[in-house]
C-alpha cells in the first residue's frame, strides 16, 4: 500500500504579517499532482491542518476544495485534529462527508478505524486526535473509574491501549496510527504551540511502539523517530516554513510504502522516501554591518529576510535603506558587536539623580554604558526641558 503522509498545513497562518494564503494553494495543487502521479492509495494528515479554532473563510474553502480533489484522485483521505484545530469544528458533517474522506476528530472515533485493503490484506488506519491532558482524562476512562493522571504520557498510553484492543480482532492486519503529540526526542522549532502540562510537554517514545507505521503530526521539521520508538514513526513537518528558526529545514511530505505482514510478532516492512515540498520564497538571516548586509542585496534580493544589523551605532534611516535592497525584509534586529544583555530589570530610586536614570536605561537598552557623545546629547536634553519647566 502507498501511503501519503502531510502534516500542519496551518491554513490561515502569517509569517510575519506575510499571508500565505496563495502558497498554502499552490501546495494543495502539487500535492494533488503528486498523489495522482504517484497512484497513492492513502492520504493521511494528522492535524493541525487550521492554524485556528475559528479559520477564516478563506481557509476552510481550501480545505473543502483540497479533500475533495485528493478524493477525486482516488485516494482515500483521513484526517485528525490537532492542538491548533477545534476537533468540534473540524468535525462538523463528517457523518455527511463524501466517500473516501475520514475525519477522525473525537475519543470514540480512536476505536473506528479505517479499513483500506490491498494485495496482502487489511489496513487499518486509526486516527488519536490532539489529546488535550486536561480534557481526555476523564473520557479515556470506564464510567465510574478515576480520572488518567494529567500528562500526555497517561492519555497518549490510554488511547494506544484502545488502538491495540481493536487491532487484536483484525488478526493479520496492519496497523498505521495519526497522533498529533510531542514525542520525546523530537526537535521542535520557534513556531510551535508549546503543549506543556504540569511542566511536562512530550510522550515517551517507548509508549508509542507496536505500530506498523506511526504517522506523527505538531513538530514542523521532518524527522525520522524510528530508532527512539523501536517501529516506523516519522513527523512528515509542516510543508512551509513558519518562522526563521526553520529556514535549514528542508520541507517534505513523505512517500511510504506498507509491505506485506511480518511473519509472528515482527512489523510490515516499511520504507518511507522524502519527497521535498515546493519552495515560494527562501528565508534568509543576515548578519553584520549594515553595509556588509547591502552587499549581499544580489544573492538575497528575492528572500524573506530577517537582518540582524551590528553596526556600534545605530545607522539612520535603517529600514529604509534595508527595504531598498530587501523588497521582502520582514524582521529586523539591531544587535551592535561588543554590547551583551543585561540581566534583571534596573530599579529607580526616588532620590537618583535623573541622568543618572537616563544613562541606565540607556544601558539597559543597548548592553552598553552610554559613550562620551550619547551622555551628552541626554545632558542637553535633559537641561532644555528643566529649563522649560523653570520658564513656565
Amino acid at each position: 500500500m502507498r501511503i501519503l503522509h502531510t502534516s500542519d498545513w496551518h491554513l490561515g497562518r502569517t509569517l510575519h504579517k506575510v499571508d500565505l494564503h496563495e502558497h498554502q494553494a499552490a501546495f494543495v495543487d502539487w500535492l494533488v499532482d503528486l498523489v495522482r502521479e504517484r497512484e497513492v492509495d492513502v492520504v493521511v494528515i494528522p492535524g493541525d491542518v487550521y492554524d485556528r479554532a475559528v479559520p477564516a473563510v478563506t481557509s476552510v474553502k481550501l480545505l473543502d476544495s483540497a479533500l475533495a480533489r485528493l478524493a477525486d484522485t482516488g485516494a482515500t483521505v483521513v484526517l485528525t485534529s490537532g492542538n491548533h484545530d477545534s476537533p468540534e469544528r473540524l468535525g462538523f458533517g463528517r457523518g455527511l462527508m463524501r466517500a473516501g474522506v475520514h475525519l477522525l476528530t473525537d475519543i470514540p472515533g480512536i476505536e473506528h478505524p479505517v479499513s483500506v485493503e490491498d494485495e496482502h490484506g487489511e489496513v487499518l488506519l486509526f486516527g488519536l486526535p490532539y489529546l488535550e491532558p486536561d480534557r481526555v482524562r476523564t473520557e479515556l476512562v470506564a464510567e465510574g473509574e478515576a480520572p488518567l493522571a494529567r500528562s500526555h504520557e497517561a492519555v497518549t498510553r490510554a488511547a494506544l491501549d484502545r488502538v491495540r484492543e481493536r487491532a487484536a480482532a483484525h488478526p493479520g492486519a496492519r496497523t498505521v496510527v495519526l497522533a498529533h503529540t510531542f514525542v520525546t526526542g523530537g526537535e521542535a522549532s520557534d513556531s510551535e504551540r508549546d503543549l506543556s502540562v504540569g511542566g511536562v510537554d512530550s510522550v515517551p517514545a517507548g509508549v508509542l511502539g507496536g505500530i506498523d507505521y506511526l504517522a506523527l503530526g505538531h513538530l514542523h521539521g521532518c524527522q525520522d523517530l524510528t530508532a527512539a520508538v523501536g517501529a516506523p514513526a516519522w513527523y512528515s513537518g509542516s510543508p512551509l516554513a513558519f518562522s526563521f528558526s526553520e529556514r535549514t529545514h528542508r520541507k517534505s511530505v513523505l512517500l511510504v510504502e506498507l509491505g506485506a505482514p511480518g511473519p509472528g510478532e515482527e512489523g510490515a516492512e516499511v520504507t518511507v522516501e522524502r519527497i521535498r515540498t515546493p519552495v515560494p520564497r527562501r528565508l534568509t538571516e543576515l548578519r553584520g554591518t549594515l553595509e556588509q548586509i547591502l552587499a549581499q542585496q544580489d544573492q538575497h534580493g528575492s528572500d524573506w529576510v530577517k537582518a540582524v544589523v551590528t553596526d556600534p551605532a545605530r545607522p539612520a534611516h535603517l529600514q529604509e535603506h534595508l527595504r531598498e535592497g530587501f523588497p521582502h525584509l520582514l524582521l529586523t534586529e539591531y544587535a551592535p558587536d561588543g554590547r551583551e544583555a543585561r540581566e534583571g530589570t534596573p530599579v529607580v530610586r526616588r532620590e537618583a539623580n535623573p541622568l543618572e536614570v537616563m544613562d541606565e536605561f540607556l544601558a539597559a537598552v543597548t548592553g552598553a554604558d552610554p559613550t562620551p557623545a550619547e551622555h551628552d546629547v541626554l545632558e542637553r536634553a535633559y537641561r532644555h526641558v528643566r529649563r522649560d519647566q523653570e520658564a513656565s
